[in-house]
């Protein structure tokens, strides 16, 4: 009886196993168990938002909060806060508070980019994922790398804005295509 049972069982086991070898016809997975599909690369810089970039950079560099706020000011309809301080006070009382403008923003353009249309204008927003819309930033639509750099940028009070539907709530800056710095925002992290 034994027997029997193992033959039966062995007989089961190869015809598993050569089912599993040759899927006659079966299509590939469309895509991988631990990724999601990877969004469109953002198009290439163009040179006015990399010279944009340097000079912030450069400004940021030398650690002047005063200079980043000329930079600011000298854009039109500029965004560094919603709370209508002007960009100099804003960021002062944000560095004596222990966040240092000119730190993160060097940090955040050392992060990926993305590319969002804005009106009639490309922006060009560090990090890549505040270019994304909210319905994009759910985790099923995120892979396991990206949902674990959201939390690290947003921490989980920014994951239940986002899960409330809230736009990005994390530190984000966006310059325009025709070089115009536009905003450099920020929200604390948990």
């Amino acid at each position: 009886m034994h027997r029997c049972v193992g033959f039966v069982l062995a007989i089961c086991l190869v015809s598993c196993g050569e089912a599993a070898r040759d899927p006659a016809g079966a299509p590939p997975p469309s895509e991988s168990l631990f990724e999601t599909e990877t969004p469109a690369a953002p198009p290439e810089l163009p040179e006015a938002v990399i010279a944009t970039r340097e000079s912030l950079l450069l400004i940021s560099e030398a650690g002047s909060i005063r200079r980043l706020s000329y930079k600011a000011d000298a854009e039109p309809n500029f965004l560094s806060n919603f709370g209508g301080a002007d960009h100099y006070s804003h960021w002062d009382l944000m560095r004596r508070t222990g966040w240092d403008p000119n730190m993160h923003l060097i940090e955040l353009f050392g992060m990926p980019y993305g590319a969002r249309q804005v009106g009639q204008e490309i922006w060009y927003i560090w990090p890549d994922l505040a270019a994304r819309d909210v319905a994009d930033l759910a985790p099923e639509r995120l892979s396991h790398r990206d949902q674990a750099r959201l939390l690290a940028l947003i921490g989980p009070s920014g994951m239940q804005e986002l899960a409330e539907g809230h736009p990005y709530p994390g530190e984000r800056t966006a310059i325009s295509e025709t070089g115009s710095w536009r905003y450099f925002l920020h929200e604390p992290v948990d």
